[in-house]
């Protein structure tokens, strides 16, 4: 083999850019942009961790399995569809169609139902967007409100 042939295969150059590149694409910047989630928004970049009497519960970033007639669900894929299936809001006509429910599984009136419903709504601005409620909040202040129907679902200290 010539030394100009040996030349031509020469690897060197292309292990040390795969190298400089996986630490600085792979470690480096992955670290970095962390360090700037935790430092400006550490409450997002954690997970908007929900919590009941200071103790974990549940994501407000993803849907909770909530199959209990006690209890607002996500939604029905067959009466709203979303992207992922895992949207942890509902629209306001998905939880008002849950209220019969929920009044007659908890005794709760259906007018204190509508008003927890009607006080957490979020996200209509003007004319953009529909309003809509998170699912896990709502179960949250049913269970910190109403203690006597929810004393099963209670986080102890």
């Amino acid at each position: 083999m010539t030394e100009k042939q040996k030349e031509k295969w020469d690897f060197k150059p292309i292990i040390g850019i795969t190298l400089v590149s996986l630490l600085i694409c792979g470690i480096l910047y992955p670290f970095f942009i962390t360090g700037i989630g935790q430092v400006f928004f550490p409450y997002q970049a954690n997970g908007d961790i929900a919590k009941l009497n200071g103790k974990a519960v549940g994501s407000s970033l993803i849907a909770q399995n909530f199959t209990l007639p006690i209890f607002f669900q996500t939604r029905n894929e067959t009466t709203e569809p979303s992207a992922s299936g895992v949207d942890p809001d509902i629209t306001l006509q998905m939880a008002y169609s849950q209220i019969p429910r929920i009044s007659n599984a908890t005794r709760i009136s259906a007018a204190a139902l509508t008003s927890i419903v009607n006080q957490n709504q979020q996200g209509a601005f003007w004319i953009f967007g529909s309003p809509y409620v998170d699912v896990l909040q709502l179960n949250l202040l049913l269970i910190k409100d109403y203690p006597s129907v929810y004393s099963n679902f209670t986080v102890n200290r």
